[in-house]
């Protein structure tokens, strides 16, 4: 582009976050560059400034500065991807169908892109691209050190349906962890607010009063699976909100961090059990929730090998009967 161009929204994109409306229409504009771009008010939306994350409306005119790469054609995922690359990502998935891929994401992969990170899933999704060679999708996040179900959805509609479903109460997800001590009791329920640490490091979340300034509100369900002595606990975890760090949180919060949590784990004078690999011990395990074509989509993750470690030396099994379900029972077999 050699001037600036305003394009219209249409219908389609309804709804769709300014960053990822700017990244899905310019495929060239990364991450980092389309956060700058906006927030220095070189893209703006009917010549107002504005923020990354609004949501924009079918009609509204977007300004595009000319440093902005061009609309690509359709592209070819060899021209794009090394061979390497798309085996990888290829190797992740778990399910897929017309509407929805399921990944195993790694611990130690990104799910977005930022500063100082160049690889991440995001990056790779183009690789997964169907025959109409629409992008893929993000349609929900994991820490860059969980493993476990990462659902990307294949077209605008399907990504929409999930987004909804997954802020809704008819989203079932399950996370296994693994955490100092024993919680008592068992099952129990963490319902408190959480926001940006101000005064130490803004990446964190620490545990604030209703009202504070850019609080939310968290809650979490937990229940023991199985122990190992009174040191360590196999944990089962089912959020019912999706919060930024919201599991390792409130396991930090009422005293069993999850192990190897290197921002939330700070417990003195205690060691950790020997030969377990130093990796973060959250693993999502299960998502269930209403399939954007109708039924139930219901997708497991097996563990990295990591955990598959730790659980057999501190002797949990993974097929330990109620492991997968949802706490209290009701809603994962009988959906």
């Amino acid at each position: 582009m050699s001037m600036v161009e305003h394009f219209e929204v249409n219908c389609d994109d309804e709804g769709m976050r300014l960053d990822r409306w700017l990244r899905s229409r310019f495929p060239g504009v990364g991450f980092v560059h389309a956060q700058k771009l906006i927030r220095s008010g070189q893209i703006r939306i009917d010549g107002g400034r504005v923020k990354a994350d609004t949501r924009v409306k079918a009609g509204q005119s977007i300004r595009i500065p000319p440093i902005v790469p061009a609309p690509s054609s359709k592209r070819t995922k060899q021209n794009k991807f090394s061979l390497d690359d798309i085996n990888y990502i290829e190797s992740l998935v778990i399910y897929r169908d017309h509407h929805v891929i399921a990944l195993n994401k790694p611990p130690g992969l990104a799910t977005q892109g930022g500063s100082g990170i160049s690889e991440h899933v995001d990056r790779l999704l183009p690789a997964l691209s169907g025959a109409n060679d629409e992008i893929p999708r993000l349609v929900h996040r994991l820490d860059r050190d969980t493993s476990g179900v990462l659902l990307i959805a294949l077209n605008r509609t399907a990504a929409a349906a999930l987004s909804k479903s997954l802020k809704s109460k008819r989203a079932q997800k399950i996370y296994w962890a693994i955490a100092r001590g024993i919680p008592s009791p068992s099952p129990g329920r963490i319902s408190n607010f959480i926001a940006p640490d101000e005064q130490g490091n803004r990446a964190s979340q620490v545990v604030v009063r209703q009202g504070t300034p850019s609080a939310q509100h968290a809650v979490t369900n937990f229940e023991i699976v199985d122990r190992a002595g009174a040191k360590v606990s196999w944990i089962k975890l089912e959020p019912e909100t999706g919060r930024k760090h919201q599991l390792r949180v409130h396991m930090a919060h009422i005293g069993h961090p999850i192990l190897f949590d290197s921002r939330y784990f700070n417990v003195e004078n205690w060691s950790v059990p020997g030969g377990l690999v130093e990796m973060l011990c959250l693993h999502a395990r299960r998502i269930v929730l209403p399939h954007p074509a109708g039924g139930i989509l219901d997708v497991r993750a097996k563990l990295p090998e990591h955990l598959k470690y730790a659980f057999d030396l501190l002797g949990f099994d993974q097929n330990t009967h109620g492991a997968d379900l949802s706490i209290g029972g009701e809603k994962a077999d009988g959906y």
